[in-house]
Parts: C-alpha cells; structure tokens; sequence
C-alpha cells in the first residue's frame, strides 16, 4: 500500500531525552546504542511510563542531511524532574508533516528512512509548506524534525514490519 504524508495538529508533548552530538554515522549509531538503553534505565528507575513511542529529535542536520545534533526522547505524561545526562524536553504544538514508512531504517536495495525524508521533504515543498528550521553554519537546525520508532525493532527481527513514523513541524503563517 502505498501511503503519502499528511498535515496533523498536534499538542504540545512534554518529554525525557538525552542530547547526543555526532560527526560520523558510526558515532550517531553509537549515540543511539547508548543513549535509548541509558533513557529508558532512567524512565524505570525513575517509575515513569512512557506516554507513547520513544523518538529521535534532530534538532541539527548537516548540509547533506546527516545528523549533528540530536535528542534521543521518550514521550511522558508530565515534564519529568530529570537529572544526571537526562533532561526535560517539549515538543511544540503546532501543525505537522506526517509520513509513515514501513520498512528498514537503512537498506542499499529497498525502500529506507532516507528515502521516507526524502519523500516527505518534497511533498510538502510540492504543497509549499516549509518546515520550522534555521540556517546554520553546518546545516540546518530544526524546531521539531522527529522520528517515532512504533516497532521495537530489538523484539520484532522482520524488518519489513517496522513502522516509523516522520514528523516536521511546520512553519505557522
């Protein structure tokens, strides 16, 4: 079934989440491998449920898209009282460009993530929307430029059957 992105209203999101900076994509995978084991140790430390998938915030990507800057969160249902390397965050409300992609999160011949950014970026150019973001000396930095992991991919081994859904706020007027 092929999909295609929409608009969404969203409210605000209060959240748990760890800033991690990388340079390679070798240090961005280990940010992740690290940082999602260490939040969600904290959340149950903590006695804090998750209030909906855990997520990748980039909050700065490069020139050619890789990320430099990034938040790895886990939605709650009230700001947490965070310490140590976790921290409180929020997610604006406000409208966004949503895209579910099925599929891998990397992959040489199949359909993957960067094909799903792709594919979202140039709907929403084709509608004239701009997404809420700000030139920087290495890329770009973004308001909210998000990825929800809806699939476990540590309990579900078919790739085929992971679901993460895109989201990017858009600029308001």
């Amino acid at each position: 079934m092929d999909r295609e992105p929409k608009i969404e209203q969203r409210p605000q999101q209060p959240y748990a989440g760890i800033t991690a900076e990388a340079e390679t994509e070798a240090e961005f995978r280990q940010a992740v491998d690290r940082s999602f084991p260490e939040l969600f140790g904290w959340l149950e430390s903590h006695g804090i449920e998750l209030a909906g998938p855990p997520f990748i915030r980039y909050l700065e990507l490069s020139e050619t898209g890789e990320p430099l800057r990034f938040e790895l969160g886990a939605p709650t249902r009230e700001a947490p009282r965070a310490d140590g390397p976790v921290h409180a965050g929020s997610l604006p409300g406000g409208r966004y460009v949503t895209y579910l992609h099925v599929g891998p999160y990397t992959h040489a011949d199949v359909a993957d993530l960067n094909d799903a950014r792709s594919r979202l970026t140039t709907w929403a150019e084709r509608e004239g929307l701009a997404f809420e973001s700000a030139a920087t000396s290495r890329g770009t930095a973004y308001e909210a430029n998000v990825e929800y992991y809806l699939t476990d991919a540590s309990r579900e081994p078919d790739w085929s059957k992971w679901q993460t859904e895109l989201a990017c706020l858009i600029e308001s007027g």
